[in-house]
């Protein structure tokens, strides 16, 4: 009788692991690659009393000051498999009026309420990750 080989992921000697052929998150057939990388994001503010909106161009390490706030871009990703479709940023917002940081974290372009700062006048949304 015939041994089964045991389930699980075959993991060879070339760290390729991760279901992927060539180690860098593609399968042999062109499958899906891991997030790419942006240099910056183009993100939207919106002063609500004012009623006026502003897109705000941001490098990663760089910070703006839109209103009272500073906006600093730490990281911005995006789907390799298809750049338009989503963009993921990693958002440090202070409220300069108050000294106090008051958004921290991603957010997601496609659901920017999922992790969305609250504040009283500004609202700061991620549109896009620039592409090199």
């Amino acid at each position: 009788m015939a041994r089964k080989p045991p389930r699980g992921r075959r993991h060879d000697s070339r760290g390729a692991g991760r279901g992927s052929a060539d180690g860098r998150g593609r399968g042999r057939a062109g499958g899906p690659r891991g997030p790419g990388r942006g240099p910056g994001a183009t993100l939207r503010g919106l002063d609500k009393i004012a009623g006026a909106a502003t897109d705000l161009p941001l490098s990663v390490g760089q910070s703006l000051d839109y209103g009272s706030l500073s906006v600093r871009l730490t990281d911005c990703r995006y789907p390799a498999d298809d750049p338009a479709s989503n963009a993921y940023a990693f958002l440090e917002i202070t409220d300069t009026a108050i000294g106090r940081e008051v958004f921290r974290g991603w957010m997601i372009a496609q659901n920017p309420a999922l992790s969305a700062l609250d504040h009283q006048r500004y609202d700061v949304w991620v549109l896009r990750c620039k592409i090199d």
